[in-house]
């Protein structure tokens, strides 16, 4: 088998077949059989050996889920046989250190950690960091091979390693919603810009030279304990966070920056499995590279990913294969750079809420009210993953598994009027509001008498109705060009946005 079948892992459950494959002799048969506990064969496939790689590969019938099953691959007289699989759904979880943070550097770690010995059919996966300069058909080297999810051996282990937090919470919830064994798959590298993630077809497609990076130091201020020789191991020093507001792009990059160096060596192996879904926490890094350029490249990589993931599968995994991602959470909070809000709103295609046209099949947990100043890991890696978890599993129900009744993103304007004569200007939003900051400044209006550059001025909040935010103009006595809100990079306190629905989503920040 390839390197990361082992056993207690998870298989892509009906509609879909999962797809199994390894190496072996060039032109040989390989028998590959499931069979129950009793040792009673269910199914049997065979598939010959092709070349140049000399790799086999094997469609399982659909499987109602469950398990305990074994699996057997058998060539001539050498056998291989992988106990205690499930059958359930399968998500993959990348990005960068957010998506690394492991259950015991988050909040309330020690309680998260307990609870773990009750979810033994939600299993676990753990790529470790590599790059390369070509696609590569297996991975280099496994952190942590299929496992039970245990406090001690896997979930609490170290910084930035493995288990991811936010994969674990999401797919922990999933098991609670969803009844199902979960199989989660981490492939996550702190540091790294969204063009090191991207195929050669992403990039092109942008308009990105395959240049586009540059390898950089491994050590960073993000990064000012990173003297191991894996860089998912580091972690962030106080001291060294302190320096942070006026240093380079450079050195905010600390992992592997050229293009498709992570497509290569952590993503291209997997195209082969089957999917059920997607959580991707990135985009911290690309608010020091290419910023502009995310609304082209994000959109992309997902659709690509789609493709790529659907061609690999034979056809099994769903060709709008579910997409979660979290929006960028804070990092400082007296910065005139709007880097972050730039990239927030590029996250959506500069469309503010997904799903939408150039991102089907999406969903976003907001994070911006999430901040964390006091982390020991540095304000841009806030501790509490829990919402986060919360807000793309409300997605998820809903996108990927097509729960309508379901609220699972926070109110969005729906038309702006304008009252001239009395200086006010009333907003619509598509749900009920519930205002928790009324004195924030987190309205703008763009005033100017040409239509660059913007003067953008504060626009207090008059009143809060129903569905509705009146926004006093006194400052912009010439032309009223555009409206923004929560532009900034720290734009709310912890949970205290101005506006949330009464599910307790917040509104997203829109321009």
């Amino acid at each position: 088998f390839a390197s990361y079948y082992g056993d207690h892992m998870v298989l892509q459950k009906k509609p879909s077949g999962a797809v199994v494959w390894g190496h072996g002799e060039l032109g040989a048969m390989v028998t590959v059989s499931l069979a129950e506990a009793s040792g009673l064969i269910i199914m049997e496939k065979t598939a010959q050996v092709k070349g140049p790689s000399g790799t086999w590969t094997i469609v399982l019938d659909p499987m109602d889920r469950g398990g305990p099953y074994a699996l057997m691959a058998q060539q001539g007289s050498e056998n291989v046989t992988l106990r205690d699989i499930y059958f359930g759904d399968v998500w993959l979880c990348s990005g960068q250190s957010n998506m690394a943070m492991t259950v015991l550097q988050v909040a309330n770690a020690s309680q998260e950690l307990a609870t773990a010995a009750h979810y033994p059919y939600v299993r676990i996966f753990a790529a470790a960091p590599a790059r390369s300069n070509v696609e590569l058909e297996d991975l280099e080297q496994i952190d942590l091979p299929w496992s039970i999810p245990t406090a001690a051996e896997n979930l609490g282990h170290g910084n930035f390693t493995y288990f991811s937090a936010v994969c674990w919470l999401l797919g922990r919830s999933l098991y609670e919603a969803l009844g199902s064994p979960i199989g989660l798959v981490e492939v996550a590298w702190g540091g790294t810009p969204i063009e090191a993630w991207s195929s050669r077809r992403v990039l092109q497609a942008c308009g990105l030279p395959e240049d586009t990076g540059r390898e950089g130091p491994h050590i960073s201020l993000w990064h000012g304990a990173c003297f191991n020789l894996k860089p998912a191991l580091c972690f962030a020093s106080p001291l060294n966070l302190a320096l942070s507001s006026s240093t380079s792009p450079q050195q905010h990059l600390s992992g592997p920056q050229m293009p498709s160096v992570l497509w290569n060596a952590m993503i291209h192996p997997l195209l082969n499995m089957t999917l059920r879904g997607v959580a991707w926490y990135q985009g911290e890094a690309n608010a020091f590279l290419n910023t502009d350029q995310y609304n082209c490249t994000f959109p992309t990589l997902i659709a690509d990913w789609r493709r790529a993931f659907h061609t690999g599968s034979a056809g099994q995994t769903e060709p709008l294969l579910p997409f979660g991602f979290v929006q960028l959470s804070t990092y400082r909070r007296q910065r005139a750079d709007d880097s972050f809000a730039r990239l927030r709103w590029h996250q959506t295609a500069d469309l503010g809420v997904v799903p939408n046209a150039r991102m089907p099949s999406t969903f976003m947990a907001v994070a911006m009210d999430l901040g964390d100043e006091h982390s020991p890991y540095g304000s841009i890696h806030p501790r509490d993953k829990q919402n986060v978890a919360h807000r793309l599993l409300l997605g998820a129900r809903a996108v990927a598994y097509g729960d309508k009744d379901l609220v699972f993103q926070g109110p969005y304007p729906t038309r702006a009027i304008l009252e001239v004569t009395r200086g006010l200007l009333n907003v619509t939003y598509s749900q009920e509001l519930i205002c928790r900051q009324r004195d924030a400044q987190a309205f703008e209006v763009c005033c100017s008498s040409q239509a660059s550059p913007c003067q953008w001025l504060p626009a207090p909040v008059v009143a809060v109705g129903s569905r509705t935010v009146t926004l006093a103009l006194s400052g912009c006595r010439t032309l009223l060009l555009g409206l923004r809100y929560a532009w900034a990079e720290w734009p709310c306190e912890y949970q205290a946005c101005p506006l949330y629905n009464p599910q307790g989503l917040p509104a997203p920040p829109f321009l």
